[in-house]
């Protein structure tokens, strides 16, 4: 059974309210990308310390991350963050700390961006357009982890003219085995298609209609040939709720890739689509602790790039195009 993260057990509660956010077109959060001084609004971590952002901001906000695999280095961290009433907050300006386990060495900030998880009406699934708990956006920061080992990280954000302080969340950096990592080879394997279930699509995929582009490509086929977005995902049956989301954004980006060079897969995670048929040998084959996962591979079948949990077309997008499609 896959590990859920802090993120499934509060983003259920998204659809019902976003406080202090930024709003576009149908409601959805438009991305905000860090701009420059945006650091000047948050305090430096040489000029503070966790007990003393404990003691002058008041902690009103939750941190739910979308993340749990870390490595030491410079790693995305996904992320939303919930008021008391556990209504979502999207599109405010925040910022990242980390500590220690014992509260020492802060560093930061690390500021962070909102990523709209929209996709163009013809490319949003029933499945997400249905379900109003599902996932509208994630906040995304890079953040340092120094070497491996167990640290605290805490979010400042800027609601209404104040600043607030989120709740402590842990994060486990440098352990052993899991997913492979950027600039290691990705296993290769076959992945289900069409084809290989006879054209009965409710087989491989629980996306209500099944986005019959992404089913095509068997990954063995392509791998080190051709630059490759697979994404590890389970619309239907996620624990994270953003799994219909991401398929619905891969989809879009399948659609719109004007060079068409890249290859699309989507692949599910239970055998059967059934949760208690254990994992389908693909997302086992990749280690995989939680869902959704996107890896983004290069001609070579090298890993260029991976995300744990939501992203948006753009990061996708960018993934693609440093991979080399």
């Amino acid at each position: 059974m896959l590990i859920a993260t802090a993120f499934a057990a509060l983003v259920v509660v998204a659809g019902c309210g976003e406080s202090s956010s930024s709003q576009g077109q149908g409601g959805t959060v438009q991305g905000i990308a860090a701009s420059e001084g945006a650091t000047s609004n948050f305090p430096e971590a040489s000029s503070t310390s966790l007990g003393e952002l404990k003691q002058l901001n008041q902690e009103s906000i939750i941190l739910a991350p979308s993340v749990s695999v870390f490595e030491p280095g410079t790693n995305r961290y996904g992320f939303a963050l919930f008021d008391p009433a556990q209504k979502q907050t999207a599109g405010a300006p925040v910022a990242l700390y980390t500590a220690n386990r014992n509260g020492t060495g802060l560093r930061g900030p690390f500021i962070a961006r909102s990523e709209s998880l929209a996709v163009a009406p013809q490319y949003a699934s029933k499945t997400s357009s249905q379900d109003p708990d599902e996932a509208k956006s994630v906040y995304v920061a890079q953040v340092n982890f120094p070497k491996a080992g167990k640290y605290q990280v805490v979010a400042l954000a800027r609601l209404d003219g104040r600043v607030v302080l989120s709740s402590a969340f842990e994060a486990q950096v440098g352990q052993p085995g899991g997913p492979p990592k950027v600039g290691e080879s990705a296993p290769k394997v076959h992945t289900p298609t069409l084809a290989s279930v006879a054209g009965d699509a409710a087989r491989i995929s629980t996306r209500l209609p099944a986005a019959s582009g992404l089913l095509t490509t068997d990954l063995f086929d392509v791998y080190g040939k051709t630059p490759v977005a697979l994404l590890f995902a389970t619309p239907a049956l996620c624990q994270s709720r953003v799994c219909g989301p991401v398929v619905d954004v891969l989809e879009e980006a399948r659609a719109t890739d004007k060079n068409g060079t890249a290859a699309y897969i989507a692949n599910e995670i239970y055998k059967e689509n059934r949760v208690d048929r254990g994992l389908r040998t693909q997302p086992a084959a990749y280690g995989l602790p939680t869902e959704p996962w996107l890896f983004v591979l290069d001609a070579q079948g090298n890993v260029v790039e991976r995300i744990e949990g939501a992203f948006s077309l753009n990061e996708l997008r960018r993934a693609i195009t440093k991979a080399g499609g």
